[in-house]
């Protein structure tokens, strides 16, 4: 998997960080660098913690399957993509108030992490370098958070919902592409 191939699946999978730190923005009367770090720490942490997860299982299986290895992976990504634009066309709030409760965030982090477990999978079936791909995740997504709670708190939640939907397209593309070079080329 090349560097723009991961840059690319690393902004896809931030985008739900993104959005939920937009809403952690709005919420805040003033925001503060330091508050900002935060929700950055916790979503990046988790963000590079879950697809290690998934590699460690999915490479408990990687041999059993590795003949339609890019099925699976085209049919994860997808329906990650999938499941994020759909939830960009929903009317449903989500935004969260400004509180950094350690328990809170945890269950934010986890909640916007779980499709980076599915992906996880699907990098132990490319066999992808885990270390350097779970940093790079890490840190995209930790600065895509920052950056969320400060557009949320200038512009508020106009940006929140076409986010998702690009981050959803973007893990539909990849998916479509990583089934390509394994059918086509």
């Amino acid at each position: 998997m090349s560097l723009v191939d991961l840059l690319i699946i690393a902004v896809g999978l931030s985008m739900d960080a993104f959005a939920v730190a937009i809403c952690k923005g709005l919420s805040m009367p003033k925001m503060s660098w330091k508050n900002g770090i935060i929700v950055g720490l916790y979503f990046g942490g988790f963000q590079a913690g879950m697809p290690l997860i998934g590699y460690i299982l999915g490479s408990q299986f990687r041999d059993a399957i590795s003949a339609f290895d890019h099925w699976v992976a085209f049919i994860l990504l997808g329906v990650i993509g999938i499941n994020m634009i759909r939830e960009s066309f929903s009317k449903e709030e989500e935004c969260a108030d400004s509180s950094l409760d350690p328990r809170n965030m945890i269950m934010m982090a986890v909640a916007t992490s779980i499709d980076a477990l599915a992906v996880g999978v699907t990098f132990a079936f490319l066999q992808v370098q885990i270390i350097p791909a779970i940093s790079f995740i890490g840190v995209i997504t930790f600065t895509m958070s920052v950056l969320g709670v400060k557009v949320g708190n200038v512009f508020g939640v106009r940006f929140k919902s076409k986010a998702e939907f690009s981050g959803g397209l973007i893990l539909i593309l990849m998916g479509a592409n990583i089934l390509l070079e394994h059918t086509v080329f």
